[in-house]
């Protein structure tokens, strides 16, 4: 088995040294095929043993403390406590800590994925925001969680897919301008039916009613950027990226 380096996306915003964050990109690992290379996810069909490689390798590449706290990602708003979760994985969309040394992480190949810690580092948390949890309140519930004004908080936008290649129906844009009239500037029209939609700029919205001003990030696609990123919309069948974020002990 071989354990080929990876690349690594870090953010380019002001969190204090001991934030460590960051996604996985897809180069590197032992996995193959419609998978190749670092694949981090147990859910795709992918062989086991090439994951746990992948894992194992990414655990030591970055010095983790110990373990992420790996979620079974259902597209909900549900929230947990990261350094609470004892042995099973938990069905969430997020998770969050005040503990050093606890990694939160969330997969994504083409939802939202945002990493967001206080200008202190005090706490930390990882979103999974694909449209129905960012519809439904993930963000908004996470930040609930979080025991620091939200005005003191830096957001990153980790890698998702681009407002030139999100494509919905008239549906998912109903979901999101029934709850605000400025989601409507998220969207541009394709035909009757369909338009694209950015993921981004819906995200950045909900922050900024919530009272969030420090966000970075948010200018990757990973549709159109095969080379470095997984797409779920582009393959189907594919691997996953990993955004972490842990404190140093």
């Amino acid at each position: 088995m071989k354990n080929t380096d990876f690349d690594w996306l870090s953010p380019d915003w002001p969190a204090p040294e001991h934030v460590n964050a960051g996604t996985t990109l897809r180069s590197g690992g032992n996995s193959k095929d419609q998978y190749a290379g670092f694949n981090l996810a147990m859910h795709v069909g992918d062989v086991e043993q090439y994951v746990m490689a992948n894992r194992q390798y990414l655990n030591g590449r970055m010095k983790l403390p110990r373990e992420p706290i790996w979620l079974q990602q259902t597209h909900s708003n549900v929230v947990v406590r990261a350094d609470q979760v004892k042995q099973n994985v938990p069905e969430a969309d997020a998770s969050f800590t005040l503990q050093k040394g606890v990694p939160c992480v969330v997969m994504t190949a083409d939802c939202l994925p945002l990493l967001i810690t206080d200008q202190k580092g005090s706490c930390i948390a990882a979103i999974h925001a694909g449209w129905r949890g960012l519809a439904n309140g993930i963000i908004e519930n996470t930040l609930k969680m979080m025991p620091v004004n939200n005005n003191d908080l830096l957001i990153w936008l980790g890698p998702a897919i681009g407002p030139q290649a999100y494509e919905v129906g008239n549906d998912v844009r109903e979901v999101f301008t029934l709850h605000s009239k400025e989601a409507k500037q998220a969207f541009r029209q394709m035909d009757e039916s369909h338009w694209l939609m950015d993921i981004y700029q819906l995200a950045r919205q909900r922050l900024n009613n919530l009272g969030v001003n420090h966000i970075y990030g948010g200018e990757y696609c990973t549709f159109t950027d095969a080379n470095r990123f997984y797409s779920y919309r582009r393959d189907n069948i594919t691997g996953r990226m990993a955004s972490l974020i842990w404190l140093d002990k």
